[in-house]
């Protein structure tokens, strides 16, 4: 896309948005209000008879009708399993993903609640338990056209990303090129084997978990993956301390395990995993820029103050992958 051209969000308006969802045969007596979303564009809305749904428009090209249709596919498996996840409304044909102008969209019924609270062990409980729901329907099968965490693959694309982008100067470039060598020997070292590969959610950042009290549902499933079951579980474990951390860990585990067996040598993949994570965060935002909800979002990104951090923060990964926090 040239710089000339505008972004093709750029015409999804209100008006179109409200013209899409009428034309599965809702009314939409009110505005749609845009929901805090950058990959797609997301809104909440409310029909005439004030039932409350998310709509979201996925970004064109990012993912093929296949890979959309079997995260679909995904949640019609959890959903029938009664698990607790924002499924998409299918029409009397049972489509999912419908089209207006160019668009590809699917509606959701809006799930209630706040994020859970991580210091709460009880929360941490019962995202366990949700999480285990979810890999227990998992493991039936794997994705055929979803993507493979494949660790090298997904750290050169990265690199290559990151070190096109035009605000690193010399020395930042010659930074972020010898850090991210370094790293890459080390990620291969504590890579995970194909056969740890299962279907997982890929994205379980409090956002994405809403509920109340002890009772929580998955929504998103726009990043699902083949990925070890660790993806789904490491974002959670956020404590600073070694005895804070152990007793995440204790209280999702137990949750976990009220339905899926846990394999504990997966817990020397989360230093990989958030290493990964790191690279891919600063290689998207370079790689969305020309989307003009970037630039006003993520103004810092053009600041040299970003990048520093960034290499600082990946030289302290190098030493966390050489010795990984509070395993023994």
């Amino acid at each position: 896309m040239s710089a000339a051209s505008p972004h093709p969000f750029e015409s999804l308006t209100p008006q179109l948005v409200v013209e899409a969802v009428e034309s599965l045969g809702f009314w939409l007596p009110g505005e749609p209000f845009a929901l805090n979303s950058y990959e797609n564009r997301v809104y909440s809305l409310t029909d005439e008879d004030r039932r409350r749904w998310v709509v979201k428009f996925y970004r064109p090209e990012r993912w093929s009708d296949a890979q959309i249709l079997e995260e679909h596919a995904f949640l019609g498996e959890l959903t029938a399993a009664s698990v607790a996840v924002g499924a998409p409304w299918a029409d009397a044909a049972g489509t999912t993903l419908h089209h207006y102008e160019g668009f590809r969209f699917t509606l959701f019924a809006h799930v209630v609640g706040q994020a859970p609270e991580l210091e709460n062990p009880a929360h941490l409980f019962a995202l366990g338990e949700l999480i285990g729901q979810v890999h227990a329907v998992a493991v039936r099968q794997p994705f055929l056209h979803r993507p493979r965490f494949d660790i090298a693959a997904r750290v050169e694309q990265c690199r290559e990303r990151v070190l096109q982008a035009r605000w690193l100067d010399k020395r930042q470039r010659e930074s972020y090129a010898k850090v991210t060598h370094a790293l890459l020997p080390l990620l291969e070292a504590n890579a995970w084997p194909a056969s740890a590969l299962q279907r997982v959610h890929g994205d379980c950042h409090l956002g994405n978990m809403l509920g109340r009290d002890e009772s929580f549902a998955l929504v998103d499933f726009d990043d699902c993956a083949m990925a070890p079951a660790i993806q789904d579980l490491w974002m959670l474990l956020t404590a600073q301390s070694p005895e804070e951390w152990q007793m995440q860990l204790s209280e999702v585990i137990e949750g976990y395990e009220t339905y899926c067996e846990f394999d504990r040598r997966q817990l020397a993949w989360i230093e990989p995993l958030r290493t990964l994570r790191l690279m891919r965060h600063s290689a998207w935002l370079t790689a969305r820029w020309e989307d003009p909800a970037f630039p006003r979002a993520f103004p810092y990104v053009a600041d040299s103050a970003y990048w520093d951090q960034h290499i600082r923060t990946l030289e302290q990964q190098r030493v966390a992958l050489d010795s990984p926090r509070w395993l023994a």
